[in-house]
């Protein structure tokens, strides 16, 4: 064996971590250069730069037939990109899909594929060509404005880039993964980012804020809308975020009381066949309930998918469910990662735009160079047929006397030629930096010249021929000084960018597709619920529900009531009343702590079922803590007051401000004696009277006004009644303020108990209190309007209604008056309240069951009687609860 072939079998040992570390970082750049990546300038991969000018080298251009596409793939294969036929043709059917390029760049023919997902037919069936703006991307390559570089088998030459005249980088967009990097790069609309461009010729110190108010944001070929700027603008910012996009839906009547939910775009990159399924599996799954049928509708018109809706559906909340279950709302995520001067790099908008206005520049002046290069050769050429012409008999003679073409070429060389003033000025424009002209009357020919001349047909020697050549020279001449006025001058060069960027504006610009909403708030949970009347239920042991007002049934006075909670022997309902969906509720427990909530987080159950513990919600204290007082929030901000009242007899007036903000662990609401329970909140105005009932029969009423506000959450309040030993207070109401005096009230209920109120004034009666009878019953008309009626329930079932005239207004701190006989037969009270004869009440006893009543079946009666048998109870059955239904929550009721 010689040494060298021992030098070739020479083995050189490496470290195996070495090897990997260097193989696969080559790799990985092979990878991100070669194939994952787009390129900052001209916005193509390899391989969509590859069929593009394979397509314009076979000449299929938008002005000539469609050519078979398997064509295009052979010639795609053979000569620059020697991979698999699938990836090519289907980088080849993507840029021919409207729906995922913003501009396309192949005019395709035949099936390529469709938004559900479909694949485009073989490529033996399909046909395409370069559209009309791919000229604008492969434009001038060929004037040397960009390097080639050998194909994979050093065979053909093809473009390390393509000199493309628009950012089709942002106009189209892009998406990859290469090693350990990836890219999304949205699409845009082009004449937005052409309006850019010129922005930053103009103000190279633009500020993003100023960019933006050309691009505002994203433009996709498939439209939809975009939640928000705030994402957009980080992401133009930084070159990575991530904005909502969501379709295009509209709420459509269908028919006699059913709407519909028509859908006519859907996000970027969506499939619309899989969209179209997972809605029919939520229906089918009753994950999102109303929806009756779900059709795809869609032709070559548009997208049009129709969700027919039951009749009782909230068209609304089924649409936000949508968007929130399906992809008809999406988070596209942006990372603008492009090769830039060969490397990967994360870049913002602005330093998109830049790279490709440094290139663009850098085209436009390789072009030009070019073109003056060119003209300037033309431009030699026609002096030496110029020169010849005017020495035509020398050049004869020459000719004539040479023995062949060679020698008569040496012999135009050789000579020396006198040339006249009118060549001076175009030998002018062939100087060069490294050529100064020092004597322009006398004049060497070049051999390209020569060989020009000995070329030249008989008929190009006449007058005729010398005037044409005059007239050649003259329009280089123009073109070459355009061409240096150009290169000497930046401005001109960037003006004629500008009038390029204007152009393709003009001829390709289109509308905004996507639609952009600045401000947009994140849907809450509400969003997602109907707002409709629910009545909810607390159970005496903390077991809450909440269930839709028409589930219950009207009944008659007396009758047997239905099924309102399934509960335990040992257990009852303890309180009840009616908000919808989206009220927010304060939950008051009785040792003084406040809980937030709103009603659709409660759980739904239907007329008989238990609900869920509170404990499950709260954390109360085992046994010694429960839910005192539920309070629906208003709907509107209104000035008000929140009224405590415990069992103490304590009560205190706060700001409802002071409750608006409550943290998940709850905050103090009120402080509470050891032995005190906080057994009502209310909310409250100066115009009203607060009225104290307590268990053993006793009432107070004063007015709010008389409470001073408090401006603690911490305290223990002020008195409210004066209780006697074993006494302690059951509820507290508020009753409207009147402005009668005593002696007026005793004469409207006098002739009130003896039905007198429209009878004729007898003046020796007590009831004569002005001097004009007129004036009196017009007076008694306005008290019976202004009067209020405070019903009285009592744990055994028994209740009244008496006129609020009966509880006459005090100051605070009082025994009160007696507000209903209290015997073993009745029991004692356990809610005292107003309410009108159009009101409907609920009563629950501890036993669940459920009584709807009109009110006006209850006799109206004075303070101190028993009252009539409301609810007939079974053997140990107490009333555990009673609460008001007003008319506006009656509608929907079904009357028996």
């Amino acid at each position: 064996m010689d040494k060298s072939n021992a030098q070739a079998l020479e083995i050189v040992s490496v470290p195996v971590e070495e090897e990997i570390q260097r193989s696969y970082l080559d790799y990985a750049m092979s990878v991100i250069v070669g194939r994952a990546l787009p390129d900052v300038r001209d916005g193509l991969k390899p391989v969509h730069r590859r069929i593009l000018y394979a397509m314009e080298v076979l000449g299929f251009r938008h002005d000539r037939p469609h050519r078979k596409s398997a064509n295009v793939v052979g010639e795609v294969i053979a000569k620059y990109h020697p991979h698999g036929t699938d990836p090519i043709y289907g980088s080849l059917v993507r840029m021919a899909q409207w729906f995922s390029m913003r501009e396309k760049l192949i005019d395709g023919h035949g099936n390529f594929g469709s938004m559900d997902g479909d694949h485009a037919a073989a490529m033996r069936y399909t046909e395409a060509r370069l559209s009309a703006l791919a000229d604008f991307i492969l434009a001038d390559y060929d004037k040397e404005t960009v390097e080639f570089q050998p194909n994979y088998d050093d065979t053909q030459k093809m473009p390390v880039v393509l000199p493309a005249a628009f950012p089709n980088l942002l106009v189209n967009g892009g998406s990859g993964i290469a090693v350990g990097m990836a890219t999304n790069i949205p699409c845009h609309n082009l004449a937005e980012v052409l309006d850019a461009c010129c922005l930053l010729i103009d103000c190279k110190d633009a500020e993003l804020e100023q960019v933006m108010g050309v691009i505002p944001g994203p433009d996709f070929p498939t439209k939809g809308i975009i939640l928000g700027t705030k994402g957009i603008e980080e992401a133009y910012r930084t070159g990575k975020g991530s904005f909502l996009i969501r379709g295009q839906a509209q709420i459509e009547p269908n028919g006699k009381d059913r709407e519909c939910i028509l859908i006519t775009n859907i996000p970027y990159q969506v499939n619309k066949a899989t969209l179209v399924e997972r809605i029919a599996e939520l229906a089918r799954d009753k994950k999102v309930e109303g929806m009756a049928e779900i059709r795809d509708e869609s032709d070559r018109t548009g997208i049009r998918i129709v969700v027919e809706l039951k009749k009782d559906a909230v068209a609304q909340v089924i649409l936000n469910q949508l968007y929130a279950l399906t992809d008809l709302q999406i988070s596209f995520s942006v990372n603008m990662l492009a090769l830039h001067r060969g490397y990967p790099v994360q870049l913002s908008l602005i330093e998109v735009l830049k790279a490709f206005l440094e290139f663009r520049k850098e085209v436009v002046v390789r072009r030009t160079q070019y073109y003056l290069r060119k003209d300037r050769d033309s431009t030699r050429l026609l002096i030496g047929i110029y020169i010849a012409i005017c020495h035509i008999d020398e050049v004869v003679q020459l000719i004539k006397s040479s023995k062949n073409r060679e020698e008569a070429l040496e012999a135009l060389v050789a000579k020396t030629w006198n040339v006249d003033s009118l060549i001076h000025q175009y030998l002018t424009l062939l100087e060069e930096d490294n050529l100064q002209i020092q004597d322009f009357s006398e004049y060497r020919l070049s051999q390209e010249q020569a060989s020009a001349i000995l070329s030249l047909r008989l008929h190009r020697l006449t007058g005729m021929g010398k005037q044409e050549l005059s007239d050649q020279l003259e329009k280089l001449k123009s073109n070459i000084e355009f061409y240096l006025g150009l290169l000497r001058d930046d401005a001109k060069i960037e003006a004629l960018m500008k009038e390029e960027f204007l152009h393709i504006k003009q001829k390709f610009g289109s509308p905004r597709l996507t639609e952009l909403q600045k401000e947009y708030l994140h849907q809450s949970p509400e969003d997602f619920v109907a707002c409709e009347e629910m009545v909810v239920t607390v159970s005496v042991n903390g077991y809450i529900k909440r269930v839709p007002l028409d589930a219950y049934r009207s009944q008659k006075r007396g009758g047997r009531g239905k099924n309102a909670m399934d509960v335990r022997e040992e257990d009852a309902v303890s309180q009840i009343f009616v908000a919808d969906t989206h009220r927010p509720l304060l939950f008051f427990t009785s040792k003084g702590i406040v809980y937030q909530m709103k009603v659709y987080e409660l759980p739904l159950g239907i007329t008989s079922s238990r609900g869920k513990p509170l404990i499950a919600f709260f954390p109360l204290e085992k046994d010694t803590e429960k839910v005192a007082t539920i309070l629906p929030l208003p709907k509107e901000n209104v000035p008000s007051f929140i009224i405590f009242a415990t069992s103490h007899g304590n009560v205190r007036k706060n700001a409802l401000s002071d409750f608006f903000s409550i943290r998940a662990n709850g905050k103090i609401a009120m402080k509470l004696a050891e032995d005190e329970q906080l057994i009502r909140v209310l909310l409250a105005n100066d115009d009203q009277d607060i009225l104290l009932s307590t268990h053993q029969g006793k009432s107070l009423r004063f007015p709010v006004q008389e409470l001073r506000q408090f401006s603690s959450r911490n305290s223990t309040g002020v008195r409210g009644i004066f209780l006697k030993p074993g006494d302690y207070v059951v509820s507290m109401t508020l009753l409207n303020n009147t402005p009668w005096s005593s002696q007026e009230i005793e004469a409207y209920m006098n002739r009130k108990d003896e039905q007198l109120l429209d009878a004729p004034l007898l003046a020796n009666t007590t009831d004569v209190l002005v001097e004009d009878e007129e004036v009196l019953k017009e007076r008694f008309k306005e008290m019976e309007d202004q009067e209020e009626f405070v019903l009285c329930v009592t744990i055994k079932g028994f209740g009244k209604r008496t006129s609020s005239y009966e509880y006459r207004r005090t100051h605070r701190g009082g025994q009160g008056v007696a507000t209903m006989e209290i015997t073993s037969r009745t029991g004692s009270i356990i809610q005292a309240m107003p309410v009108k004869a159009q009101d409907q009440i609920l009563m629950l006893t501890n036993a669940g069951q459920l009584l709807r009543c009109p009110v006006k079946d209850i006799r109206i009666s004075g303070r101190r009687t028993q009252g009539v048998r409301v609810f007939r109870l079974d053997k140990g059955e107490t009333v555990a609860s009673v609460a008001v239904i007003s008319p506006e929550n009656l509608e929907n009721s079904d009357e028996e």
